[in-house]
């Protein structure tokens, strides 16, 4: 048989189906779309949130919004800070709530168009942050009336980079 063209009958000559090159391609592709969150198996993460904390809420009910499966649980004080050191974010750029995906951290408000780049990307690191809680990220009021903020990446020897930035609107 040819490398191009594999002919496979079915049910007594009935169904017909062909397989080229293209196709069998074309389903390897399809088969890595989850890992890239863009198919209908939503990825999970699962966020540890202050209690009480609506804005914490708020990103839970956006990462749904925006196709993830989200399981989450509240923590307070020095629980909720020692996950937070546990998994490596540093104390100078934490926020309210932190979402685990794929041994990646996400930090307070981070937006899912940088959590897909991070899980399309793959970079060595610890995960990423958006430090405090600026406004007009997402589940902290009006992306209309955003003020600037970065997104950091935290490397695994706890120095930091620029990810993405966002400008004020």
């Amino acid at each position: 048989m040819s490398q191009a063209k594999t002919r496979q009958v079915l049910d007594k000559g009935r169904i017909m189906m062909e397989l080229t090159r293209r196709a069998v391609l074309l389903a390897a592709a399809a088969s890595a779309l989850p890992t890239l969150g863009l198919s209908g198996n939503a990825l999970t993460i699962h966020v540890v949130e202050g209690r009480g904390c609506e804005c914490c809420k708020q990103w839970t009910n956006y990462l749904r919004e925006n196709g993830f499966q989200v399981t989450s649980e509240e923590r307070f004080g020095t629980l909720l800070m020692q996950h937070k050191i546990d998994l490596g974010v540093p104390v100078e750029l934490t926020s309210c709530h932190t979402g685990s995906i794929e041994g990646y951290f996400l930090e307070g408000h981070v937006p899912v168009a940088d959590i897909r780049q991070l899980l399309r990307d793959r970079p060595d690191a610890l995960g990423v942050t958006v430090p405090g809680m600026p406004f007009g990220s997402p589940g902290m009021g009006s992306e209309s009336r955003r003020v600037a903020y970065d997104v950091l990446l935290i490397r695994k020897d706890g120095s930091s980079e620029i990810f993405n930035s966002y400008p004020a609107a």
